[in-house]
C-alpha cells in the first residue's frame, strides 16, 4: 500500500469506528472506502471526505451552510458528463463531515442503507438510493474494500462490542447474585439516555434491570463505552 493511502485511512478509519461504535448506520469499511474513491485518499482542507453535496440543505448541528465549488463528473442517462461545477459543503472537522452525513442517512430515502447487514448490501444500497450517478459506484467500493482489507475496522467493531458486552453480561450476573432485591419498575430517568445506547448497539436485549446496573450503564457511558 502507498504510503499516502496508508496515513489516510490511519486518519479516517478511527474516526469510522468511533462512529459506528457510537450507532451510526455505516460500516466502517464503507465509510472509509467512500472517503478514498470520492477524494482520490486526498485530506482535503474542506473535511468533506464524500462528496456530499450542499444541494439546498440548511445548515445543521455539524455544518454552518459553508461551501467550495469544484470540478466533478456525473453519469445522467447512462453517459458520463465531465467538468460538471457543484457546491459541496465545507466541515470544520472530518468527524463532522461523517456525522452530517450520518443525518443525511436517516432520511426515508436512505432506509436500505440503514437497513444493509453487510458492507456489500450497502454499498449497493448506496447507489439504490440516489447517492451517487456512476452505475460503477458499488463494484469500486466493493473493490476498495478488498484492495486496502478495510474489513478489519468492521470487525474491530465487532470485536469491542463483544468484549462490551461479555463485560456486562458478566457484571449482570454478578449484580443478579448480589442484589436481586433491587430491581426497580422502571429506569430511572438519569439511566434512559445510556440504556438507550445500551440498546441501541445491542449490548443489552432488555432495558429490565437494577439500580446497580443501571449505575454500571450510565458509568460505562460516562466513560464512552457505549
Amino acid at each position: 500500500m502507498a504510503a499516502r493511502q496508508q496515513e489516510f485511512i490511519d486518519t479516517v478509519a478511527p474516526i469510522a469506528v468511533k462512529l459506528r461504535l457510537e450507532g451510526s448506520p455505516i460500516f466502517p469499511s464503507v465509510r472509509i472506502a467512500q472517503a478514498l474513491l470520492e477524494t482520490g485518499a486526498t485530506l482535503h482542507s474542506w473535511n468533506n471526505l464524500v462528496g456530499y453535496k450542499a444541494g439546498r440543505g440548511k445548515p445543521t448541528p455539524y455544518w454552518d451552510g459553508s461551501t467550495i465549488s469544484t470540478k466533478t463528473w456525473e453519469v445522467y442517462n447512462g453517459i458520463r458528463h465531465d467538468n460538471v461545477t457543484a457546491n459541496f459543503r465545507v466541515y470544520n472537522t472530518i468527524e463532522d463531515g461523517f456525522r452530517d452525513q450520518d443525518l443525511l442517512f436517516q432520511i426515508p430515502r436512505y432506509e436500505g442503507v440503514r437497513a444493509a447487514e453487510t458492507p456489500v448490501a450497502q454499498t449497493q444500497a448506496l447507489y439504490a438510493a440516489g447517492y451517487a450517478t456512476d452505475p460503477n459506484y458499488p463494484a469500486k467500493l466493493q473493490n476498495l474494500i478488498a484492495i486496502y482489507g478495510l474489513t478489519q475496522y468492521d470487525e474491530e467493531v465487532d470485536r469491542v462490542l463483544e468484549e462490551l458486552k461479555a463485560t456486562i453480561e458478566a457484571l449482570s450476573a454478578r449484580i443478579e447474585k448480589l442484589e436481586a432485591s433491587e430491581t426497580v419498575p422502571e429506569v430511572p430517568v438519569w439511566a434512559k439516555p445510556s440504556v438507550a445506547k445500551a440498546l441501541k448497539t445491542k449490548l443489552i436485549s432488555s432495558e429490565e434491570g437494577s439500580l446497580t446496573f443501571y449505575r454500571l450503564l450510565t458509568v460505562l457511558d460516562r466513560k464512552g463505552l457505549l
